[in-house]
């Protein structure tokens, strides 16, 4: 029987710096370059589009049948982006955070006021200090409904593949925060925790200061769905959680509506359901491409092969890392992934044995002997025990003698960045993208 083919799609979003490395709010005009430059060399202009605050920019892609396709227009719309900076005197800065103090200038929409007002101006305003990736796996068509988040009108195997990838997503969470990690410093200080996860989601139990840590339902990793029923009861108690924000905050909530929010729209959490019809995965850290395209392969081998094994992802109690039995994938207990699993992934990531242990689970997983990248992950695998990350490699030459990253280290840190982005851009071959997967590029 032929295996039904799903597409997957990619955000990332960038800072906008000058050439000294401070940040610049020319989004608007950099936009508008990057429209011109596409619909003169034919490509769609709506895939460069702003971000909530003016020195913060997403790249987009059109949804791709394989990660080859992805990783090529990937590429391809990055080095259209690349090349209108430098007409403009700016640069694209590729990792999670920018390393010094800055104070973002929000645009002004009803949205994003609404958003602020409800978690707080101060919490609101880390949203726009760290950047991430966003990955969209395709479910379905219909079966993802806006209005009431699963259709009734689908059926009970569109229904199931649905939870399949949902789960596999969930129990993905802490692997894409280990592997990922990228710029260890957060407002000039190296905070030695994953900063795009903790000052995004947040959380009560760990500590973490962030966006969402008094909205945990709203932004924060949602338990597996082990039923439709479930999922949607899920998808609707946090949208009354936010409703009920919004009124302890003094805001109507018709104006959230009149702002476009709604059901699926009032969700910022790691993994969520899309209108677009993808259940779509927030927790990465931007990064460089060689970062995203080891992802990117990841999620799509795994995807792929839930799909094609026809395997049931579910939860089992006790359990730490992946494990198929038969066509069932068990994977972590949630009480385990969203508590120590979590809080070790953001603090000692992959050198945690534990971590190590989970991470190799996925990777084993998705390892097949005709899925594209399979030589890389297997190599990944291999390499495991002294797999560094970004940060951790950044690290090592940007060890701060005091509590506070000098202003010069700073901004040599940003120039270091947007040059090792613009190498990478130039070296990959955009017609074999994967080729350049080399586990040794990126295990430095």
């Amino acid at each position: 029987m032929d295996v039904v083919k799903r597409r997957i799609g990619l955000e990332q979003e960038f800072f906008l710096v000058d050439e000294v490395g401070h940040l610049s709010d020319r989004a608007d005009e950099f936009l508008q370059g990057c429209h011109l430059m596409a619909q003169a060399q034919g490509l769609n202009p709506s895939y460069f589009v702003p971000e909530f605050v003016k020195s913060m920019v997403e790249i987009n892609t059109p949804p791709a049948y394989s990660g080859t396709e992805l990783a090529r227009v990937y590429l391809k719309n990055l080095k259209l982006a690349l090349a209108v900076a430098r007409q403009m005197g700016l640069r694209l800065y590729p990792l999670s955070s920018y390393p010094l103090h800055i104070m973002p200038v929000m645009r002004d929409r009803p949205n994003y006021h609404i958003q602020a007002r409800t978690v707080g101006y101060e919490k609101f305003l880390h949203a726009g200090k760290c950047t991430g990736t966003h990955l969209h796996l395709e479910v379905p068509p219909g079966v993802i409904n806006p209005r009431v988040a699963v259709s009734y009108n689908s059926t009970s195997k569109e229904r199931e593949e649905l939870l399949n990838i949902y789960n596999l997503a969930t129990a993905c969470d802490s692997a894409l925060i280990s592997l990922t990690r990228a710029c260890p410093f957060y407002e000039g200080q190296a905070i030695g925790l994953a900063a795009h996860t903790i000052r995004y989601r947040g959380s009560e139990t760990f500590g973490w200061e962030g966006v969402y840590t008094n909205l945990q339902s709203v932004g924060g990793l949602m338990p597996y769905a082990e039923s439709v029923e479930g999922l949607v009861e899920q998808q609707f108690a946090r949208y009354y959680a936010w409703l009920q924000a919004m009124e302890k905050a003094g805001i109507e909530p018709h104006l959230f509506l009149e702002a476009g929010g709604s059901l699926l729209k009032s969700a910022w959490n790691p993994v969520r359901l899309n209108k677009l019809g993808t259940v779509e995965i927030r927790c990465i850290d931007s990064n460089y491409p060689s970062v995203i395209l080891a992802v990117i392969t990841l999620l799509d081998n795994a995807a792929h092969r839930v799909r094609s094994e026809k395997l049931t992802v579910r939860p089992a109690k006790g359990m730490q890392i992946f494990e198929l039995v038969g066509d069932r994938l068990h994977v972590p207990d949630f009480e385990y992934l969203s508590g120590e699993l979590l809080y070790t992934s953001a603090t000692e990531g992959i050198k945690n044995p534990k971590v190590k242990a989970y991470v190799d689970s996925i990777l084993q997983f998705a390892m097949s002997d005709t899925g594209e990248g399979a030589n890389f992950l297997a190599k990944l695998s291999q390499d495991l025990d002294r797999y560094q990350t970004i940060e951790a490699e950044i690290l090592q030459e940007f060890t701060p003698t005091t509590a506070q990253l000098p202003l010069d280290a700073g901004l040599r840190l940003v120039r270091e960045c947007c040059d090792k982005l613009e190498a990478q851009v130039s070296w990959i071959d955009t017609e074999n993208p994967l080729s350049a997967l080399d586990a040794d590029e990126i295990l430095l």
